[in-house]
């Protein structure tokens, strides 16, 4: 092999190299978008009220403590999956009960655990609250987060 790198073989390198990556960008691009359409939300359509209970969410900032699917602070747990834990990803009315039971009952008082502060949410905040966290939910995040509590 020369030592010596000519121009026409700088070009052809360049060339090569290019359409290599261009067919490669492609192909991923055509797999990323056949992957997303068929997975992700399709079993979670977008409602008002889940977009009323994102709002609640962003208003009262639950993401500076709480990990939604993956994002967002360690300091309390994952509530990407809570509506499964808890046993009411079913049923919205069972979910409403048990996440007004829960916000009514912050702070909890006890010793050594951390607090969550009481919003003081009035019960159509809490209701979309509840049907924003029945939507994340039903998002297919193969199989995030890695285990049940998050």
């Amino acid at each position: 092999m020369s030592e010596v790198l000519t121009k026409s073989m700088a070009r052809n390198i360049f060339y090569g190299g290019s359409l290599f990556f261009i067919v490669i960008f492609v192909g991923l691009s055509i797999h990323s978008h056949r992957y997303i359409v068929t997975t992700s939300t399709a079993d979670a359509p977008l409602t008002e009220a889940v977009a009323a209970g994102k709002k609640v969410w962003e208003h009262h900032a639950c993401i500076n403590c709480h990990t939604i699917l993956g994002e967002g602070a360690y300091f309390a747990p994952e509530v990407g999956n809570v509506m499964a834990r808890w046993g009411v990803a079913e049923d919205p009315e069972d979910a409403f009960e048990t996440l007004k039971g829960w916000m009514d009952g912050q702070p909890s008082g006890v010793e050594g655990r951390r607090q969550m502060p009481n919003f003081n949410l009035t019960d159509e905040d809490v209701r979309n609250l509840s049907e924003f966290l029945l939507w994340t939910n039903k998002i297919r995040t193969q199989d995030w987060p890695p285990n049940e509590a998050g």
